[in-house]
């Protein structure tokens, strides 16, 4: 693991780039991005911050054990957990974590996940919100969506943003984990938008930029007659072949 300035410089690189106008990705406050420290703190986008001209001053490093013990809570009130993300946070008179930061930590718990990516992209966020969701991700459509993306989607229904969000977000990565033996890459949220998660920034970035052109590629198939998926097999052979492996590790640039 890199040293905690360092993290956090390629943090607020990662969240300036996705929050680039021209990309597209997110507008005015919307998003947030995290990266683990160590085994005990992470860094996240503090509370009213916007993506494309953040500084370090926008992030804040909080406390893994805090914020899993509300997780693993029944009920809370939105005035505890508001409290309880406050008292989460290291240092005295810091920002205040997003309050999506409870699924970053689930997230970041995951093995070789060391950066998290949550934006509202347009072209993704129109599907989301569509009646095509969620039978549209159900299949991949074309080689390098695979190599990039992965060979499946965490899909989560509507929930609502926050602690319940979250939840359901933990589980379903806990069950992916079980069914793949491999952290989804992409999770999908319906009627709300896309998270990437990596190894590194640069994987991070190119996951939430390729998921964009596969979603313009389905919009694109959907309006023309329908999508033709690559069968579970043709999709399997190139998630395995060991070309597209070693191609997967450059192009995220894990090459160590």
């Amino acid at each position: 693991m890199k040293s905690k300035d360092a993290q956090l410089g390629e943090l607020v690189e990662l969240s300036a780039l996705l929050g680039r106008p021209e990309n597209n990705l997110v507008v005015f406050g919307e998003g947030n991005t995290s990266a683990k420290i160590d085994d005990e703190t992470f860094f996240v986008k503090a509370s009213g911050y916007s993506l494309e001209d953040i500084g370090p001053e926008g992030f804040v490093e909080v406390r893994f054990d805090p914020i899993f013990d509300m997780l693993n809570e029944d009920h809370l009130s939105d005035e505890a957990i508001k409290d309880g993300l406050t008292a989460a946070a290291v240092g005295e008179g810091v920002a205040r974590p997003s309050v999506e930061t409870f699924f970053h930590a689930s997230l970041l718990k995951q093995e070789g996940i060391n950066f998290v990516a949550h934006t509202h992209a347009t072209a993704v966020v129109k599907l989301l919100c569509s009646t095509a969701f969620p039978d549209c991700f159900t299949g991949r459509l074309y080689p390098d969506e695979i190599v990039v993306c992965g060979l499946d989607y965490l899909l989560i229904p509507y929930t609502d943003p926050g602690l319940p969000l979250s939840k359901a977000v933990m589980t379903g990565a806990r069950e992916f984990m079980d069914k793949h033996g491999e952290p989804a890459k992409v999770v999908l949220i319906q009627n709300h938008g896309p998270i990437a998660v990596g190894k590194s920034p640069i994987e991070v970035q190119k996951i939430m930029f390729s998921l964009v052109k596969a979603c313009e590629v389905l919009e694109g198939a959907l309006s023309v007659g329908g999508v033709h998926f690559l069968t579970e097999q043709q999709a399997s052979r190139i998630h395995t072949r060991p070309d597209e492996h070693h191609r997967q590790q450059i192009i995220s640039g894990n090459t160590d």
